[in-house]
């Protein structure tokens, strides 16, 4: 296995995507969207209570790849107690990272568990895997 694909596939995203946290549905959801990637066919739907400012519960659910099934779970476990406004500087600093853009953070200090992740940066059509269940959040936000 070359390095590259060896760094996307990295512990943290082998054991989420086979074992993902907060997977399945809320009964008493006060937010949810599903969004897909028509290109490979990767559907996630995230589903959240939020009380005041604050994410209390997520859970999402859907198909796809290990790569988007590990990105949602890793994503799921950082959302919870965050204000609405930490929630989307998360994920836009995880599009960026994703992205490559220039100055964006890859540190775990910045983005935790989700720093896992930079790897995908090198590979542009498994970009979208990652970034789906962020842009879930954010239409869910709307």
């Amino acid at each position: 296995m070359s390095d590259p694909i060896r760094e996307l596939y990295r512990q943290l995203i082998v054991e989420h995507g086979k074992h993902p946290h907060h997977r399945g549905a809320l009964a008493h959801a006060t937010h949810a969207a599903t969004v897909d990637n028509p290109m490979c066919g990767d559907v996630v739907t995230l589903q959240l209570v939020v009380d005041g400012d604050r994410i209390t519960e997520v859970a999402h659910d859907g198909h796809g790849c290990a790569l988007s099934i590990a990105a949602s779970s890793v994503l799921a476990d950082r959302l919870i107690d965050l204000s609405l406004d930490d929630a989307r500087s998360l994920v836009a600093a995880f599009e960026a990272m994703v992205a490559d853009e220039p100055g964006s953070p890859d540190r775990a200090d910045a983005l935790g568990p989700l720093a896992s992740f930079a790897g995908v940066r090198q590979f542009r059509s498994r970009r979208t895997c990652a970034t789906l269940c962020g842009r879930a959040l954010l239409r869910a936000l709307e």
